[in-house]
């Protein structure tokens, strides 16, 4: 009787320890993989490594002075463009993710000072 006691207490603690993990470590680090996964799915659309590469280069091989300059003005419009983009995703998936890991926390709470 003594040893299956000491077993369900021991489970009942594993278990709560168990879903911390699951909830906090492992849930982190899918959401960090889905975030930079989403990241690169975007780099295709905004080209940005690519754009920052060709910076100084002329659009279309058009090697006049105007061709010169609109190139580097599109460019600059272009990467000014992803970095907002990209910079309004992560504000996004960063409140997702604060919201993610207080959620447990701030359910605890409430369940806690709802029974008193």
């Amino acid at each position: 009787m003594n040893f299956s006691l000491t077993y369900l207490v021991g489970r009942f603690f594993y278990r709560i320890y168990d879903f911390f993990h699951h909830w906090y470590a492992d849930a982190s680090r899918v959401f960090f993989h889905k975030l930079v996964s989403f990241l690169e799915s975007l780099d295709y659309a905004f080209a940005l490594k690519i754009t920052l590469r060709y910076f100084f280069q002329p659009l279309f091989k058009d090697y006049t002075v105007i061709g010169r300059i609109i190139g580097v003005v599109f460019r600059t419009c272009r990467i000014l463009g992803s970095l907002a983009v990209y910079f309004l995703i992560l504000v996004v998936f960063s409140i997702v993710y604060i919201f993610w890991l207080a959620l447990p926390v701030v359910l605890i709470l409430y369940v806690i000072g709802y029974s008193s």
